[in-house]
């Protein structure tokens, strides 16, 4: 059983979908992080849909379910968040920057990182989820 899960956008999409892996993930964890990043993620998706309120209901449901903590950024996160992207930098890898606060948040709380992007396999340290085949992503 993993104690603390992160969830990434892509995974809390699947999530909100039904997808049995992230469903199975959620259920054997004591504790899931909502990054405030992802928040701000979806919302940007959802208002570049035509189901803004149905969307938004949903994510409210989540967020407000007793095991699910929506983590702030934090003095703490900068500073992971600046180890994570000079040691990608030196290794010459890059990321995208939110995944980069992502990274950071998981290494900050221990929590790991439930994701389908593979990008985040050149984190070094970082604790990631044993993510399904991308064929296999699905109900």
């Amino acid at each position: 059983m993993m104690k603390a899960i992160l969830l990434d956008t892509n995974a809390i999409t699947a999530l909100f979908q039904g997808t049995a892996a992230v469903l199975d993930a959620v259920a054997k964890t004591d504790c899931v992080y909502a990054s405030a990043i992802v928040i701000g993620e979806l919302e940007a998706g959802f208002r570049g849909g035509s189901r803004y309120a149905e969307n938004l209901e949903v994510l409210e449901r989540f967020l407000a379910k007793p095991s699910v903590e929506v983590l702030p950024v934090r003095r703490e996160t900068g500073e992971c968040f600046g180890r994570v992207k000079q040691a990608l930098k030196t290794k010459g890898a890059a990321i995208p920057i939110n995944d980069i606060w992502l990274a950071a948040q998981c290494m900050e709380t221990g929590a790991v990182l439930v994701t389908y992007d593979g990008h985040f396999d050149v984190v070094d340290g970082l604790r990631l989820w044993s993510r399904p085949e991308p064929s296999k992503h699905g109900k």
